[in-house]
């Protein structure tokens, strides 16, 4: 008795199997009869201005440290951070003991040296004694000269004061008094992949966006392309000369260049056709591959409004890109291409 039912058990058990293998592999030829309706673009290379995007910080063109050569007292410093200053300006006024005393001193020998002129022209001075005064005459005129330049320090530069370190009345020992930034005209260096290397000329035009300014463009000029090539990151720089007039951009602002590196051939395709695979910043798209949906990892170039640049090793002129109804997809779906 326990023998039958047991045979009649493993009889309904498989017949029970079976009839769910049936079942499954009816489901899976029904999904493999499953065809999405799609619209697709042939794709075929176009010539484009290729344009580089790259980022930077504005600088000031030039940055002088008012730092005068006398260590010392300073007496007065006349500007402060934020205000603007002509060249000539003056700006420190150091303590003027030693320039005092060497203008007496000046003044003294120039007397001296007037009196040795006269007695010359008569014969009535020896060159040696005539040499001997000239030359302590111009030794002091020249200290007289820097004294003065470093006593009483003048702007070199027009531009605005972006640090001050001392007040009046203190010592002043390393640190530059004043910090004078020169800001109607900014710089930039960029790194430039060496790729570029041959495209770039001084002189070029290149335009510069902000984000703080998103609607405006900024023309600049390059001033400089650097002779050689950083051999840990295969980079050169170039540097950027920009007319900065009205004063908008400021040194520190982070700012994007557009540079111009000649005409080249590319596939675009319309931005909405390119997918992105969840939780990573792989991009993808689906070509047609004979009424099959192939999936193609790609890497984004340029981008031109609503469409973008696409580059992969499996894209040829020729090829179909899925435009519309790729989101259904998945590699290996039969697809219909409808007009």
């Amino acid at each position: 008795m326990k023998q039958l039912l047991t045979l009649g058990t493993l009889s309904a058990l498989t017949l029970f199997f079976t009839s769910c293998g049936k079942q499954t592999n009816q489901k899976n030829d029904a999904d493999s009869l499953v065809i999405e309706q799609v619209r697709v673009t042939e794709l075929h290379e176009e010539q484009i201005d290729r344009v580089l995007d790259l980022s930077s910080t504005l600088e000031g063109y030039q940055t002088i440290n008012i730092a005068p050569s006398l260590q010392g007292k300073i007496e007065h410093i006349y500007a402060e951070v934020g205000d603007h200053i002509t060249a000539g300006q003056q700006l420190v006024r150091m303590d003027q003991t030693q320039y005092n005393t060497t203008k007496l001193a000046f003044g003294n020998l120039n007397v001296e040296m007037e009196r040795m002129e006269a007695l010359k022209k008569t014969g009535s001075v020896s060159q040696q004694n005539y040499d001997q005064v000239k030359l302590q005459y111009d030794q002091t005129k020249d200290q007289l000269e820097y004294l003065q330049k470093n006593t009483f320090v003048k702007a070199p530069i027009t531009g605005v004061i972006s640090a001050k370190n001392y007040e009046d009345g203190e010592l002043y020992a390393a640190l530059p008094i004043l910090v004078l930034t020169q800001i109607n005209t900014l710089k930039s260096l960029v790194d430039i992949p060496e790729t570029y290397f041959p495209r770039l000329k001084a002189g070029q035009s290149v335009n510069l966006t902000c984000d703080i300014y998103p609607n405006e463009l900024f023309p600049a000029t390059i001033e400089i392309v650097y002779p050689t090539i950083d051999q840990s990151t295969h980079n050169f720089k170039i540097k950027l000369k920009i007319p900065n007039g009205n004063q908008k951009l400021r040194p520190g602002m982070y700012m994007h260049a557009q540079i111009k590196v000649g005409k080249s051939n590319a596939i675009i395709v319309p931005f909405q056709s390119v997918l992105k695979l969840q939780g990573s910043d792989q991009r993808y798209i689906f070509l047609n591959n004979n009424g099959v949906a192939k999936r193609v990892s790609v890497t984004l170039g340029q981008r031109f409004d609503d469409k973008i640049e696409i580059i992969a090793d499996e894209i040829h002129d020729g090829a179909q890109i899925v435009t519309q109804g790729q989101t259904r997809l998945v590699d290996g779906t039969k697809i219909n291409v409808v007009k």
